[in-house]
């Protein structure tokens, strides 16, 4: 799973990891420039981009604890949401390392004495992180269970 050149490996890679994990999921399709999220200036029935291409973008949840869903944008990037905390701009390739993490637990919460916050905390590979702001009014209790 180098590099998901396209959103149905992406999706096959999310499957896999399903599995992997003991997960349902749920998958569905946005095909078409006139469907995407991101071409919403598309007009109605264009399905191709101007260069001819078909965007094709997939919405991904997982069953289970934490709350997981994953959105796939034809850009090779995507929108994880974890228990409600959107973490926007994942690239593509680093989304089952980013699931790997939260399935095995090894992500945490690092919460912030001065000013007061929390922070969604995700390694991933080569000695990076993904963070994230959490609105302590939304920490749920799995979040609440990953403060340190």
């Amino acid at each position: 799973m180098d590099h998901l050149p396209s959103t149905e490996a992406a999706v096959t890679a999310l499957r896999h990891l399903a599995g992997e994990y003991g997960r349902e999921i749920e998958v569905s399709h946005d095909i078409g420039a006139d469907q995407t999220s991101r071409r919403s200036a598309a007009g109605v029935g264009v399905v191709t981009d101007p260069d001819g291409s078909l965007p094709h973008e997939a919405y991904v949840e997982f069953g289970g604890v934490p709350r997981v869903s994953v959105r796939l944008y034809d850009e090779h990037d995507a929108l994880i949401t974890v228990e409600g905390v959107d973490c926007p701009d994942v690239d593509r390739d680093d989304v089952p390392a980013f699931l790997r993490a939260l399935f095995q637990g090894h992500a945490w919460v690092r919460a912030r004495r001065f000013p007061p916050g929390y922070f969604l905390v995700v390694p991933l590979p080569g000695d990076r992180t993904h963070k994230e702001y959490v609105p302590a009014l939304t920490l749920t209790p799995w979040l609440s269970s990953r403060v340190r």
